[in-house]
């Protein structure tokens, strides 16, 4: 989330940031008063969209906390710089340290100025994730060894610390003045009921980043999980695949078939036959000459790709896309999908992957589509579900506008019989740091497709991308994201125009 001038919390951004799980972000470089105001009440609006305002205050100090720190640290290595001493020397980091607080207080405003010239920067991430809200504040600078084992070492005695009294009699560091706000804040954290594992401190090859990770209430979850199992069972109105799709993917899984086979088994639906060669026929695949035949396409698609297009082709005919609110759920899903494909074509160069992330791509927001085209039939029904269950009307409100769809989707794609691969890509499309690893490359190249389809739309901004994700496909900067979005929004237009 891009801090405006006018520093306005926008609701309706944190609002969708939720139910879509993607993170909301704010970076700043100075942190002055009005930026640690704003924060305070973005925290605030966050906490109390997600039923968890009783956690204001411990979670305000949390955050003012770290990013206190992370401030401090940027100011050190600035401190530092000037003076000439190495950091990562003891003699001299014992030597900075020892003038540092109190000649960086007198003159503030001067090291404040470099940091902010030099790009150094301070980045709080509020996300939930899978029913965890995960708190990151995110500093450019990275520990050294000797910061780190100080960390640590106040982590692993502050944790001892039954109470503040204890706390005070034992840590008072004047020299870096992140002792006892440090060890306040592990106490807090004790006071929500939160264990050590749910807070640490690492270092990367680009950053220091902080970590709080706090699970919602635990009703919450039951009840987000109660309803979206009840959902998926009484989809009755969504049968299984057609059984000519299932006749040719039977086919297809036999390894006696020949490809004659399966091209005999399309050709004798017309319909679908037609279908499947104007995608044949389309830009993914990019083929030298028109392809007119079936038989033809099967032997420059391949086994793989006929497989994904059953996939994507069955789900689209069960679905439809006879509502408004389908056709842009759609629209969006084809997008998706032809960035995900040019991702991998510039950046992977994986012919299976190019199959399967262009199917990955169209069946991403499967779970949004699903809930749309049983939204009127199940209304109802699902309400005196929650009566019955005594299940709050917010939990089904989460659900209508978005949160918990990837896993809704790959409930409702396991049913029908979907590859792992594929349910994968639907279910941590949002998450791609929790999916399997052996389908990371699918699931990263959805999520970033995905993104650049939200930051397109104006939904999302270059903050909220998983920085790990973009240096896995050597994406360096905000210019060069716009580059490739840019270039892919031409190629979805000239592909429709055809």
């Amino acid at each position: 989330m891009a801090v405006s001038q006018e520093l306005v919390v926008d609701e309706a951004k944190i609002k969708k940031a939720i139910q879509s799980e993607i993170p909301l972000t704010i970076t700043t470089f100075t942190l002055p008063h009005e930026i640690e105001i704003y924060i305070e009440q973005i925290l605030v609006s966050f906490l109390r969209m997600v039923d968890q305002e009783k956690l204001k205050d411990y979670i305000v100090y949390c955050v003012q906390e770290l990013t206190g720190n992370a401030k401090k640290a940027n100011t050190k290595r600035i401190y530092f710089l000037e003076r000439g001493l190495d950091l990562n020397n003891p003699d001299d980091y014992k030597l900075g340290m020892s003038s540092f607080k109190e000649n960086t207080l007198n003159n503030i405003a001067h090291y404040l100025q470099i940091q902010k010239e030099k790009g150094l920067y301070i980045k709080l991430v509020l996300q939930i994730k899978n029913n965890i809200i995960n708190i990151e504040v995110r500093n450019n600078v990275v520990p050294t060894k000797t910061e780190l084992i100080r960390i640590h070492d106040k982590l692993a005695r502050s944790r001892q610390y039954a109470n503040l009294e204890d706390a005070m009699a034992h840590v008072l560091d004047d020299s870096e003045g992140a002792g006892l706000g440090l060890v306040i804040m592990v106490l807090m954290l004790k006071k929500m009921g939160l264990d050590e594992d749910c807070f640490d401190i690492i270092g990367t090859n680009k950053e220091t980043v902080a970590k709080i990770i706090i699970p919602l209430d635990q009703t919450r979850i039951e009840h987000i999980s109660i309803l979206s199992s009840a959902i998926v069972d009484n989809v009755n109105s969504l049968p299984q695949f057609p059984e000519n799709i299932m006749l040719v993917q039977k086919l297809i899984s036999d390894p006696n078939s020949e490809m004659t086979d399966i091209a005999r088994q399309i050709s004798m639906d017309p319909a679908m036959t037609a279908d499947l060669l104007k995608i044949v026929n389309s830009a993914q695949y990019m083929l030298a000459k028109k392809v007119d035949s079936i038989s033809e396409a099967v032997k420059m698609v391949g086994i793989r790709g006929i497989k994904n297009l059953l996939y994507s082709y069955g789900t689209q005919k069960i679905l439809g896309d006879d509502t408004s609110e389908k056709k842009v759920l759609w629209d969006h899903s084809y997008k998706t999908a032809f960035y995900a494909y040019n991702l991998v074509k510039n950046f992977r160069r994986d012919r299976n992957l190019l199959d399967d992330v262009y199917v990955g791509g169209i069946l991403h927001d499967m779970g949004k589509i699903i809930f749309s085209t049983v939204h009127p039939e199940l209304l109802a029904k699902i309400q005196n579900f929650c009566a019955e269950k005594n299940l709050p009307s917010s939990a089904f409100e989460d659900l209508a506008a978005g949160m918990n769809h990837a896993e809704i989707g790959a409930l409702i794609a396991e049913k029908w019989n979907f590859p792992e691969g594929l349910v994968a890509s639907i279910r941590y499309h949002h998450d791609p740091s929790a999916a399997p690893r052996e389908y990371q490359d699918l699931i990263d190249a959805v999520y970033l497709a995905n993104m650049f389809c939200e930051l397109e739309a104006g939904n999302v901004t270059f903050d909220q991308f998983e920085p790990s994700i973009l240096d896995n496909f050597k994406i360096n900067n905000k210019k060069q994201v716009e580059t490739l979005i840019s270039r892919f929004s031409q190629g979805f237009k000239l592909e429709n125009q055809k």
